[in-house]
């Protein structure tokens, strides 16, 4: 899905979908009536776009990993999640015994500033867009299975026209790699969109968010961060 097309839908949209109060305890979200998305459609869509996420457990203790993750949609009733972390990973514990996982996708936010709407009393905010996938996490351990997996791993981000195919590689040299991290599978047993962008404001206050937006300064990009730490002074 095409970022810059589906945020746009999205907005023109005007999220004209049921919602409805999370009940409280439920889920791993605050999220007000104002900012639940629930058209599962919708959902998925951010998640391929934006899939690179926070895996959180919370059992034997605390642990987030940040790592990319492949989406199947038609696996149970909310799709699948896959993915892998390093074994050296403390994290493989809850992967090897089962445990409750959240994947928190995370997609663009930015500040919002009260002198963007149409009345002076107002306050800023933070708008921003999040899914949390939340189900039990199971250990792939077969090597084909792992194989399979992480080749729909590089199709995902690889170029369509890509020369690369993972599955060409000697197996002499991947299989020595595939000993090195466990693969996982997270069914996804319950799924929460908040999408909070000023969607109950007026008709002024929503293009005004929407001017100001698009003529705001980009956030940093990785090429720049990742230029600036190259270039930065070495410690002594």
């Amino acid at each position: 899905m095409n970022r810059r097309s589906m945020l746009t839908g999205m907005v023109a949209a005007g999220f004209d979908l049921e919602a409805q109060v999370n009940s409280p305890g439920s889920g791993s979200l605050y999220i007000p009536k104002s900012n639940l998305v629930e058209d599962r459609k919708l959902l998925h869509g951010f998640m391929d776009e934006f899939s690179f996420v926070d895996l959180v457990t919370a059992e034997p203790a605390i642990r987030i990993s940040h790592i990319p993750i492949a989406l199947d949609r038609d696996t149970g009733k909310n799709g699948a999640l896959y993915g892998h972390i390093s074994r050296q990973n403390q994290q493989t514990e809850a992967i090897l015994t089962g445990r409750n996982a959240v994947a928190v996708f995370h997609g663009p936010h930015a500040y919002i500033s009260p002198t963007w709407y149409s009345k002076e009393e107002v306050v800023p905010t933070w708008n921003y867009a999040s899914v949390h996938a939340s189900g039990k996490l199971r250990a792939v351990t077969d090597e084909n299975a792992v194989r399979d997996l992480l080749s729909k791993l590089v199709r995902k981000f690889e170029e369509p026209n890509s020369p690369y195919d993972f599955a060409k590689l000697p197996r002499s040299y991947t299989s020595g790699l595939i000993a090195g991290i466990l693969a996982f599978e997270l069914e996804i047993e319950l799924l929460e969109g908040k999408f909070k962008l000023g969607q109950e404001r007026s008709a002024a206050d929503k293009d005004g968010i929407l001017q100001h937006l698009r003529a705001a300064h980009p956030e940093l990009s990785l090429y720049e961060l990742t230029a600036g730490f190259y270039a930065r002074p070495r410690s002594q």
